[in-house]
């Protein structure tokens, strides 16, 4: 049994195995509470949203017990975009908000994603405090009677998120726009198409009938496709698809083709810069990013800050620079002047306005970029020795970085959630691309044999 309970993105396992147990969440609720208090924290309430995966009711239930049993408030608003339990952690005046997903993974899978009461994902050391309590054998002693806390419905919550989103863009009239929304059975299978909807675009809504075991099946974010294959059928201008938990989507073009997340980054960019709405001039992106979004906007005048792969270290760079725009391309956009986390249904107003304000395809907006060819492919592993021990590995690195200059590159690294490592390579010739990977391959099978 591990003794790590976080990763890259709060708690995540397999659903009725640990970590991912009612046990584990019964402890992390009372856990949460305790630091919480131990900093001097005065809100004694919590919010608690979560997907559609089927056991949510069970982490739900057990997360509230600990919660209440420990002398807190708790707010169940039900399935909700992650960015909305964000979003209402701070604007109800929550200690904590705690969203049960595994965003993009399938139903089998479940996690604890945890805001402070600023709306942003925890520190690293509170996340090593609440970790450390969990896994604590000291018996904590729980709230006199008179303190247990109650559990309550919060029947408006997705209205309280419904209109924050609409007003965060501004005036925004989409009407003229026909669009396909693929919800993919996940948490904004209620919200997205009401807000679309609202702001005057035709909607074509796809994959809203959660059953528990449906989340992500071929549908949303990681199959671009479905949606694409709709808007084609159906003559629309766009087609947008998000992941389980919303907080970042992917775009189709009026062909069916999909849109690329870093195409989608620099259209922002250039779009806020345009406005006089992107700060310092700059924007953060991870070190997965093209090197052609490096180069179209070095020619812009914008800068272009890296930081580690997710969502959270390129909030932590936003911060810390004071910067308005930031994302991944795996579409992630955090518009910080309006969210402080990744949101799928923000960001997609976003690219509408801009489409509806330059009057022109999403096809023509993102001409702007060139994409060095790339390939970016994941091997399923079962262990996770230290990168720089693999020998073969480390040797083909070398070699790549001798032959590669200044027009191609190279990452390889583990994936935070799940037992794979990933391999990205970028060149400038297509062959070059395909070579490589398949060396790259071919070392890290013979180190893990």
């Amino acid at each position: 049994m591990t003794q790590k309970l976080f990763g890259t993105d709060g708690i995540r396992g397999r659903a009725n195995e640990y970590p991912i147990t009612s046990e584990v969440a019964l402890k992390a609720g009372q856990a949460i509470s305790r630091v919480l208090k131990s900093k001097g924290a005065n809100h004694n309430r919590v919010v608690i949203g979560k997907d559609t995966r089927i056991s949510g009711y069970m982490l739900e239930t057990a997360l509230t017990s600990g919660l209440v049993a420990s002398g807190m408030d708790v707010f169940l608003v039900g399935p909700m975009p992650t960015p909305a339990v964000a979003h209402l952690t701070k604007s109800m005046g929550c200690g904590a908000g705690i969203m049960l997903t595994a965003s993009h993974n399938p139903y089998e899978d479940n996690g604890l994603k945890i805001f402070g009461p600023d709306g942003y994902k925890l520190s690293d050391e509170l996340e090593r405090q609440i970790e450390g309590e969990i896994l604590s054998a000291q018996k904590q002693p729980l709230v006199a009677p008179a303190q247990i806390g109650k559990a309550l419905r919060i029947n408006d919550a997705s209205g309280r998120y419904i209109e924050y989103a609409k007003q965060s863009a501004g005036i925004v009239d989409l009407s003229g726009l026909k669009i396909v929304v693929d919800c993919g059975h996940g948490a904004a299978y209620q919200i997205a198409p009401v807000i679309f909807r609202e702001l005057g675009a035709e909607v074509i809504k796809l994959a809203v009938e959660p059953n528990g075991l449906n989340i992500n099946d071929g549908v949303g974010a990681l199959h671009p496709e479905y949606a694409g294959k709709v808007v084609k059928e159906q003559g629309a201008d766009i087609g947008i698809s998000f992941d389980g938990d919303a907080d970042r989507v992917i775009f189709s073009d009026e062909t069916g083709a999909s849109i690329s997340g870093d195409r989608i980054l620099v259209l922002c960019a250039m779009a806020l810069k345009q406005a006089g709405l992107l700060r310092n001039d700059t924007m953060v992106t991870t070190v997965m990013s093209n090197l052609g979004l490096h180069e179209v906007l070095r020619g812009a005048g914008i800068n272009v800050v890296t930081s580690a792969v997710g969502d959270r270290h390129v909030i932590e760079a936003l911060r810390k620079g004071s910067f308005s725009f930031g994302g991944e391309n795996s579409g992630h956009l955090i518009f910080a002047d309006h969210a402080t986390t990744g949101d799928g249904i923000l960001s997609a107003i976003q690219i509408l306005r801009i489409m509806k304000q330059q009057g022109k395809k999403i096809s023509d907006l993102v001409k702007v970029m060139h994409e060095y060819p790339s390939t970016l492919l994941n091997l399923k592993i079962k262990a996770k020795p230290p990168i720089e021990s693999l020998v073969q590995l480390q040797k083909t690195i070398r070699e790549a970085d001798q032959a590669f200059g200044q027009v191609g590159r190279h990452l390889i690294r583990y994936s935070g959630t799940e037992n794979k490592i990933r391999i990205l390579v970028e060149h400038r010739e297509k062959a070059e691309v395909d070579a490589w990977t398949k060396r790259f391959q071919q070392a890290l099978e013979k180190d893990l044999a």
